[in-house]
């Protein structure tokens, strides 16, 4: 049965990743926004009002183990936790689950008890633990860091107060630390989740305060500085689950700020954002360890400091008081997460899980989010399932049903993942009477029960995307051979092929040069334009004699022939390249060799499997693919360069990417590089990429800038925002008169990110199709 904590609504039978539940509730339209359209472009799929999708079922793909595997359940021996609700469970590397803290519905206890579980020998262990011992708590997350440590954020305790300290615990020493940290500290929350990316610690939702009220906030914790950003509004959730993938922060799940179960799936763009690249510069840490502020004495939000109460009398594992931090606490409303902010809302489908039914658990594996939904007392093991959502493709498909996966009898409380994706692991106990064992305080559920599924058999490879020999699958007879790695698609397998020398047995027939790496690239950066205004026709070797040549690229003519239309129209003409067998474009030579392995591949995007010499992902490459997608008319290669380098836009490359779409004639895309041009003025000027542009683009792109613009600082500045212009508008919408005020309030100065941007922000989220 589920278990709920008395005195919180809505609680859910474990820790922050787990909702489930029954009955009927309507779900709530996903508020509007002009997000990065990422759902908007999906095709085939039918539309309804207010960003509402219904997604098409797909099929199952031979995905089910063709061999009858079926997860094995195993009893554990030893110091068995009760079945506690809102602990934290984590796999932490080398065969072992520990389990902290949570709340004991028997006894109505808080704990702050450190177990570790031997999954070799299932054995359950009351670790010893030392040093500063956090106090009792629920609600919290637990985050394996560097294989090694445990990063333990918030949660609540006995008295029902919510905490935002930051403890960690070491693996190997079994001792507590908490460490002076800096910036404004996030509000002391519960049931939020936590996400790791690059070092640093995303905190995401939650729920705090007397009431229970729903936080809708993202920050993080930059764990070089131990200093945490500011707060920025992103999607109210808890008891939600969060995933970094493809740069950006995935939030599915769990329960709305109406207390509603929902189905949405969130995502917020990191990369080419400042604010997420850089460590944050809002506070530091002076030597007597007092907080400083790094910018102006009066931030754009106002805080103010009150103490979190810890846990009274001493943790229950050792004789140490424990001490918290203290909170700041946000009395300004905060504003948008920079970035593309886009949602999609999964209605009703064959292969589409109901988030009603049952207790649901979500982990991630190789870009994929998985779904358990396991028996609640309202569904038995039959309508369970294990099912997956694609998170390239967004759309779900079933991989196995409830019988194949759950034995009946069981009841299922945590999951937890190893960091590869390969394993997971459910923690439960029987549910048949007679199963349940006498404890100290009378009739007892106890984590007795584990069920490890091996998610290779269902087709994944995990989140390191490797190739793994499948002995323990494989016939017997087959076991001592090696597996070679399997095809990915006819792109990769040609790539292998790519600018291989003939004597290697590539089968390459023709040659390609481009200009020399050594060659002046500001003597090349009005070539693409020269070269859009040659003939179709005519030969590509127009520059003089004597200009320096890269090293040959070595091609296959038939496959130029049948992906580049140009190239067949010389070959067809038998111009000088068709007796020569060789061909030069007076491009940069990275420009050229990613064009020719887009021709073999239909990607400008790496992999993990590309050559180091054939990997290209460099905005600059990609903003002079534009220009040739342009001069050759390559509509799918426009498609791609305009998508990746509008979501990418970044600071270095702001100046060449709107450079490179002037030429390319991507309005759009220009309209935009200028306004993040404007926007972080001061950084761009000092950008290589700036100093190359001509003369005659410098002064186009200061022309950019707002008739009405005006350079301000200090106090003016920080009243403007105190007074909310532009504060929090922009993606959420404010209205037209605060736009319009907007409108005449931007300005060309580096201070003036939220000032300046407003008026794009209904293309931030644009994606082409």
């Amino acid at each position: 049965m589920a278990q709920q904590h008395p005195a919180t609504p809505g609680a859910s039978a474990a820790g922050p990743s787990i909702f489930g539940g029954q009955g009927q509730t309507s779900f709530n339209a996903t508020p509007q926004l002009p997000s990065s359209s990422f759902a908007s472009a999906l095709t085939p799929a039918s539309a309804s009002s207010n960003n509402t999708y219904i997604m098409p079922n797909s099929p199952l793909k031979n995905r089910v183990p063709s061999d009858g595997y079926r997860p094995k359940v195993t009893r554990t021996l030893g110091q068995r936790p009760a079945c506690l609700v809102n602990a934290s469970v984590t796999y932490c590397g080398n065969n072992q689950i520990y389990a902290f803290g949570g709340f004991d519905q028997y006894t109505d206890e808080v704990y702050n008890h450190v177990l570790r579980l031997d999954l070799v020998s299932h054995q359950w262990t009351l670790v010893d633990n030392y040093g500063d011992i956090p106090g009792v708590r629920m609600g919290h997350t637990a985050t394996l860091y560097k294989g090694d440590k445990l990063l333990v954020f918030g949660g609540e305790n006995e008295h029902r107060t919510y905490l935002s300290d930051l403890i960690i615990f070491d693996l190997k020493t079994a001792h507590w630390t908490q460490p002076q940290v800096s910036g404004p500290i996030p509000k002391g929350r519960a049931r939020h989740a936590a996400v790791l990316h690059e070092d640093k610690l995303f905190i995401v939702g939650g729920i705090t305060g007397h009431d229970n009220y729903v936080l809708d906030d993202i920050c993080y914790l930059d764990l070089k500085t131990f200093t945490w950003s500011r707060s920025w509004r992103f999607v109210g959730r808890f008891d939600h689950s969060a995933y970094i993938w493809s740069d950006r922060v995935w939030v599915f799940g769990g329960l709305s700020e109406d207390m509603d179960k929902v189905s949405d799936l969130w995502w917020l763009d990191l990369k080419g954002n400042p604010a997420f690249e850089s460590p944050p510069h809002i506070g530091s840490m002076d030597r007597s360890g007092s907080v400083r502020s790094a910018v102006s004495p009066r931030p754009p939000y106002q805080a103010s400091q009150s103490p979190v109460v810890g846990s009274s009398g001493y943790a229950a594992n050792s004789r140490t008081p424990q001490v918290n931090t203290p909170s700041f606490h946000l009395k300004a409303y905060a504003p948008p997460a920079p970035g593309a902010i886009s949602a999609l809302k999964f209605v009703s489908g064959t292969n589409v899980p109901s988030q009603m039914q049952g207790i649901h658990f979500h982990v991630y594996s190789s870009g994929t989010l998985l779904d358990f939904v396991t028996p609640a007392a309202t569904i038995t093991s039959k309508e369970c399932s294990l099912s997956a959502l694609d998170l390239g493709s967004l759309r779900w498909q079933k991989l196995a049903e409830g019988r194949e996966i759950f034995k009946s009898g069981y009841r299922w409380h945590y999951c937890t993942m190893n960091e590869d994706g390969t394993k997971a692991w459910l923690l439960g106990c029987p549910t048949e009477a007679g199963a349940i064992e006498l404890g100290a305080n009378g009739l007892e559920e106890y984590l007795s029960d584990i069920m490890e599924i091996d998610l290779r058999r269902y087709g994944f490879l995990g989140n390191n995307l490797t190739s793994e020999a499948r002995t323990d699958m494989a016939r017997p007879s087959l076991r001592t051979r090696t597996v070679e790695p399997p095809s990915r698609g006819l792109g990769a397998d040609l790539a292998r092929l790519f600018n291989k020398p003939p004597e290697t047995g590539s089968g390459t027939d023709f040659v390609v040069t481009a200009l020399s790496r050594d060659f002046d690239e500001d003597e090349v950066m009005g070539s693409a334009l020269m070269h859009a205004n040659e003939s179709d026709e005519g030969s590509q070797t127009w520059l003089a004699p004597d200009a320096p040549t890269s090293p040959p690229i070595h091609v296959h003519r038939l496959i130029l022939q049948a992906r580049w239309p140009h190239f067949a129209r010389l070959w067809a003409s038998q111009m000088a390249e068709f007796q020569t067998k060789k061909m030069h474009i007076p491009e940069p030579y990275s420009v050229v060799k990613a064009f020719l392995y887009y021709l073999y591949t239909d990607r400008i995007d790496p992999t993990d499997d590309d050559a180091e010499e054939n990997t290209m992902s460099d905005l600059s490459d990609v903003a002079g693919l534009l220009v040739m997608s342009n001069i050759y008319n390559i509509p799918h290669l426009r498609l791609l360069c305009v998508n990746r380098l509008s979501k990418e836009l970044d600071v270095d490359h702001a100046c060449i990417i709107w450079y490179c779409a002037g030429l390319a004639n991507e309005e759009w895309l220009r309209k935009r590089a200028a306004g993040f041009s404007m926007t972080h003025w001061g950084r761009v000027v000092r950008t290589a990429g700036f100093q190359r542009l001509p003369r005659g683009a410098l002064v186009e792109l200061s022309q950019e800038v707002d008739t009405e613009g005006r350079v301000i600082g200090g106090d003016e500045l920080d009243n403007m925002i105190l007074d909310g212009v532009g504060g929090v508008g922009g993606r959420f919408g404010d209205g037209a008169d605060s736009a319009a005020s907007r409108r005449k309030e931007s300005v060309s100065s580096s201070q003036t990110q939220m000032l300046e941007t407003e008026e794009e922000d209904d293309d931030d989220g644009m994606e082409m199709s």
